[in-house]
């Protein structure tokens, strides 16, 4: 097995493989996902050499965390475990959060529960919480790596200036916000500052979800969750369908799928970046991590980037509930 690329997770000693495996799709959020299957693909993402795992507890409420715990029985020492809290259920409404101290450290307690494990890897504040000062939130998280519980702390979705005050409070190793040739102002914004702090950047939804890998090829290819994001919606598909086309001729002249071409130039952007692409499947799994093997010239990441310029795809990233705690 050839030996996959590594890179450093901030500048406490942490270090993952470029591309690793975002696990919310194995909890049912794309489309129903089996239990038996998933933990299969778990043992195959080990088996390949890679060890990002990234899950959260609000990833099927406490099914993610269990299924990851019960597929990386017996493998602990060759998974970075990435978890996530801060989001919480408000049934019939977008999602609430909570940052208080005492929640954190409640919230972390439950984690290790379900993962069957004493110690985190990596735990990540998945949502900002407005009402509590980044401060506060951190200095519980802190207390969790002095306690043994948890071993390095990120951010997720939060604006510069708060990772800022977040890694003055303690080092923060990761800050992960989606980031794709569709979506990348914010994460651009966010890497000036992580870059400067020594801080990694882990793009989540690297490939559009989905949109990047060409599969989806017409309106009525949109099913599930996606329709609900206004990038696929009806009056704004058109525009984007024509950025993945460009892709798409990109990929075909390098001899690589789309997906393997996009994340090819995500981890172009720099060393700080780590890829974090989901699968419920082996094949998708191994056609992402194929673009480790797909070399970009700085003149072929430079006409990618002019031929999705920066701002050019069409509708937010999220619905508007869901854009109200990003990026704060």
């Amino acid at each position: 097995m050839a030996k996959l690329e590594r890179r450093a997770l901030g500048a406490g000693g942490l270090s993952v493989t470029a591309i690793g495996l975002g696990c919310m799709s194995l909890s049912g959020v794309y489309g129903a996902a089996d239990d038996a299957a998933s933990e299969k693909l778990i043992h195959h993402v080990i088996d390949q050499g890679v060890d990002h795992l990234d899950s959260s507890d609000m990833y099927g409420w406490g099914h993610n965390e269990e299924l990851l715990g019960r597929a990386i029985k017996g493998h602990r020492n060759q998974v970075m475990l990435a978890t996530k809290f801060g989001q919480t259920q408000r049934p019939g409404q977008s999602n609430g959060v909570n940052g208080r101290p005492e929640y954190v450290i409640a919230a972390c307690e439950a984690s290790l529960k379900r993962l069957n494990e004493d110690v985190i890897d990596l735990y990540y504040q998945h949502r900002v919480d407005p009402d509590v000062p980044v401060e506060e939130t951190v200095g519980a998280m802190k207390k969790l790596v002095e306690q043994g519980k948890v071993r390095f702390l990120g951010m997720s979705e939060a604006s510069p200036d708060r990772v800022r005050r977040a890694h003055a409070v303690h080092p923060i190793a990761a800050v992960q916000t989606e980031y794709s040739l569709l979506y990348r102002q914010e994460a651009e914004a966010t890497r000036a500052v992580t870059r400067d702090l020594g801080i990694a950047f882990v793009a989540y939804a690297p490939l559009g979800r989905g949109f990047l890998t060409g599969a989806i090829q017409t309106f009525e290819d949109v099913d599930g969750r996606r329709a609900a994001h206004p990038r696929f919606q009806k009056e704004n598909f058109d525009q984007n369908r024509a950025l993945v086309a460009k892709i798409e001729g990109f990929a075909k002249a390098k001899g690589c799928t789309p997906s393997q071409l996009t994340v090819a130039w995500l981890l172009a952007q720099g060393e700080d970046v780590v890829a974090i692409p989901g699968t419920r499947y082996e094949n998708r799994f191994d056609e992402n991590l194929g673009a480790l093997n797909v070399s970009l010239t700085p003149a072929e990441v430079a006409e990618i980037s002019a031929a999705v310029p920066t701002g050019a795809a069409a509708g937010t990233r999220y619905p508007a509930g869901g854009m109200g705690g990003v990026f704060i």
